[in-house]
């Protein structure tokens, strides 16, 4: 598990902070005093997006696996890393009877105009989303190639069923290979 850690930080450039402020040489050093769990949640927190490629995200989610840690994230971002980033503000309509768990369960469908599709939801920051909440969300398009032309500001609408159940709007959308601003 160590050699999986080892190889994933092989891949995090030098001059990198992650959101925390931690460097390449923070996560060696907690590698050396053998504090796996929390050399991959520092590994995890590293942003950007154009260095951070499935197999990083592979490796974190191998060894998240070995450490018996939940693992999720790190595959999503492996998701994340082969079709881009897309992030949006959602509403839940009132009209939804359940709350929405964080992790990417529902796959709604999302109309804007002649974009949109199914797209898996993963809810950031909170541990699921309120009927009639509001949340920065993540969504995971099926079809990516339907969803590049959305921009920031861009409404979608969640449709799982009759009538609408939730209104999103687009506020970052980045590439695979591009770094986030």
């Amino acid at each position: 598990m160590t050699e999986l850690l080892r190889r994933a930080l092989a891949l995090v450039p030098e001059d990198v902070r992650n959101d925390v402020g931690a460097s390449a040489a923070d996560v060696r050093e907690q590698l050396e005093q053998d504090e796996w769990d929390f050399a991959l949640d520092l590994l995890g927190d590293f942003g950007g997006v154009a260095w951070q490629t499935p197999e990083y995200w592979a490796l974190l989610t191998a060894a998240a696996k070995e450490l018996h840690l939940p693992f999720a994230w790190f595959e999503w971002r492996g998701h994340e890393a082969r079709q881009g980033l897309f992030r949006a503000d959602l509403r839940l309509a009132p009209a939804r009877r359940s709350p929405i768990p964080a992790e990417g369960v529902l796959r709604p469908l999302w109309l804007a105009g002649d974009g949109g599709g199914v797209a898996r939801l993963w809810v950031e920051s909170m541990p699921e989303l309120p009927v009639g909440g509001r949340a920065v969300v993540r969504l995971l398009p099926l079809s990516p190639d339907r969803w590049r032309q959305l921009a920031p500001g861009d409404v979608l609408t969640m449709h799982e069923g009759r009538p609408v159940t939730g209104t999103a709007t687009v506020i970052e959308y980045v590439g695979v290979g591009r770094t986030r601003p």
